[in-house]
């Protein structure tokens, strides 16, 4: 009777250490702290491998919340505690370092309550920093997640800081992060340089295909910034991976890109931004939820859906905005919902929409009022005029297509040149 309570006693210890190394290993290929180690990020090899480039030295960094190593720990906090580093100096792109304030709101100047570390704004008055800015800088990092599309603002953040660091001697280093659009694809029209501006200030597409690391590449050779770059490259990133194949967080980037779900309809969703249409601002799935007072959803989920675009589907919907066009009215229209997002295109996705809504409702629907110059914010974010104008006069998707394809071709010619992974 002793001996058979000893061997029960015995196999149930086994079976209990079993049990522990299953749960370690299935948590140790999940996500969280115990989540696979291969992929690191530019912050990760920074500090793991190449912390020299940044000792003995004044850093200035310019970042915001999804600045955080592959463990979700902010690089601010990172480099603030971190004895041999000496961390003088934030600087904050649209939306802030903290990530806090809306679409063009401006940031002021400010102490981190965190840090004690002055703030500077490059978003507002001054987009470049200034030469009283990096008065107390050696080298200025760049970490920010980028979201893939021409249109959204931190890439020219980036290029401002890399001119200003140029014209005042200083380091720029750019510690790279993955697309979350995949690194193969590129799609839309290449900007017009006639129609530059903050919302896209260089000939590239619409789609771009690349890190933020390669355009810093891309930026300083092509267009002459010619600063003293570095890249810290990211292992174990392949151009194959959208965000969700990388097993990282996604930590939203901007207070209306709160999912990769966002980030994947963006690039044509957000020529919205361009017409008298809500782009969702202002309900939980910004970009995805398209609409207007005057649209009828069944109608215009009906026509889309007749499109039988690639890798997405339309449902009728209808909500109320709480801040933006259409605030506390209530909107009609539809929502994408992506169902193979290696076959979907969102800019041709996002012009089928412009489109059709041009065509369904002519007596309702608009462009943005052109400026003084005869430039539409449309203009800006497709980045030329042709397209607006391609729209009112009845060509088809296809047909500006094809408008664009040399273009695109020889961007993806110059492209290759910088392209790291």
């Amino acid at each position: 009777m002793k001996k058979s309570l000893i061997a029960m006693i015995t196999l149930v210890l086994i079976l209990t250490s079993f049990s522990v190394a299953f749960a370690d290993k299935g948590e140790n290929n999940g996500k969280g702290k115990g989540k696979d180690k291969e992929l690191q990020l530019g912050v990760d090899v920074l500090l793991d491998e190449q912390k020299d480039l940044i000792e003995g030295k004044r850093v200035g960094l310019i970042t915001n919340p999804t600045g955080v190593d592959r463990d979700l720990n902010s690089i601010v906090d990172l480099l603030h505690k971190d004895p041999d580093v000496d961390l003088t100096a934030l600087y904050g792109p649209e939306h802030g370092v903290r990530g806090d304030a809306q679409a063009g709101e401006y940031v002021e100047f400010y102490i981190d309550e965190t840090t004690g570390l002055p703030v500077y704004s490059l978003y507002g008055q001054t987009r470049k920093p200034t030469p009283e800015m990096l008065e107390n800088v050696d080298v200025l990092v760049f970490d920010i997640q980028d979201v893939g599309t021409r249109f959204y603002t931190y890439i020219y953040t980036m290029a401002y800081a890399m001119e200003a660091a140029k014209e005042n001697g200083k380091e720029f280093i750019v510690l790279d992060r993955p697309n979350p659009l995949g690194g193969h694809k590129v799609e839309g029209p290449v900007l017009d340089p006639e129609y530059a501006s903050f919302v896209g200030n260089y000939p590239i597409p619409l789609r771009h295909g690349m890190t933020v690391g390669e355009l810093a590449k891309l930026f300083n050779e092509e267009f002459g910034i010619d600063a003293d770059l570095s890249v810290i490259e990211m292992n174990g990133w392949k151009r194959h991976m959208y965000y969700d194949d990388t097993e990282l967080e996604f930590v939203l980037p901007s207070p209306n890109m709160p999912t990769l779900e966002t980030a994947l309809v963006y690039p044509g969703a957000a020529l919205m931004e361009g017409t008298n249409l809500s782009e969702g601002r202002g309900t939980t799935k910004p970009f995805e939820l398209i609409g207007a007072p005057f649209v009828n959803s069944t109608e215009l989920a009906a026509e889309l859906n007749e499109l039988d675009l690639p890798g997405v589907i339309f449902r009728a919907a209808s909500f109320t905005p709480s801040i933006s066009k259409h605030a506390g009215e209530l909107t009609h229209g539809v929502q994408i919902h992506i169902t193979n997002k290696k076959a979907y295109k969102p800019v041709e996705t996002g012009l089928h929409i412009v489109k059709t809504l041009h065509d369904l409702y002519p007596e309702d629907f608009a462009f943005r009022a052109e400026n003084s110059a005869g430039i539409s914010f449309f203009d800006n974010l497709i980045g030329n005029g042709w397209i607006r104008e391609a729209i009112e006069n009845g060509e088809t998707v296809k047909e500006m297509e094809k408008e664009w394809k040399d273009e695109l071709k020889e961007f993806e010619r110059v492209r290759r040149e910088y392209l790291i992974y």
